[in-house]
């Protein structure tokens, strides 16, 4: 199996050869870093219903890929009156904000996250209810690919202990196009998974 069976992502991993031995294994992905869906070796665990965890998972991602279209109408108003133009991430938080309120009961923006490395932050977004962590960065000149893949990897690293997060969702907002391979961070950020953490990684647009 070398491609995911929804969508036909192509899953990340060395090309076999036989006979050849790879030093560098590692465990595949449990989740296709495309869109999100299952493989079939992933575990269910009792304490994770995996049905659940992926129906409000794949709400949250419809809601983070009208994110563009949103914020480009709200540039078209009538008589040209004032709106929320995206400049920088906190303008991106703000309307993503009003986007989860639409889908979900239970919003919590700047929730604490435990200590990692010796020092805590504020996460973006926390879904109460849903157990899901919402992170988001917006590129520009000077955090670009390497940068963004830097933040996210210490953000995984600190949600693994966090007892509220069993999937983070990381939404990268790049209009001008930094990104110069947006499914290669997705899929490198999605590798990332555990059994007790869920990663998805949406770079929008494409």
């Amino acid at each position: 199996m070398t491609s995911c069976k929804n969508c036909g992502a192509e899953i990340p991993g060395h090309e076999h050869i036989p006979g050849h031995i790879y030093p560098d294994y590692s465990e595949p992905s449990e989740y296709c870093g495309k869109c999100g869906k299952p493989f079939p070796w992933k575990a269910r665990t009792p304490d994770r219903p995996l049905p659940a965890v992926m129906n409000e998972t794949s709400r949250l991602l419809s809601a983070l890929d009208r994110f563009h279209s949103v914020a480009k109408q709200l540039t078209q108003r009538h008589g040209g009156r004032g709106t929320l133009l995206i400049q920088d991430e906190y303008d991106v938080q703000d309307l993503l904000l009003a986007l989860l309120k639409y889908e979900f009961d239970d919003v919590r923006p700047e929730e604490w996250t435990p200590s990692y490395a010796g020092g805590s932050s504020r996460m973006d977004f926390l879904l109460k209810n849903e157990k899901t962590v919402v992170e988001v960065k917006k590129t520009r000149e000077g955090l670009k690919d390497k940068d963004i893949g830097d933040q996210l990897l210490v953000d995984v690293a600190r949600y693994k202990t966090h007892p509220d997060c069993h999937a983070l969702v990381c939404f990268v907002y790049d209009p001008e196009g930094h990104i110069r391979n947006p499914a290669g961070l997705e899929s490198d950020l999605a590798a990332q998974s555990t059994k007790n953490l869920k990663v998805v990684v949406r770079v929008r647009p494409r």
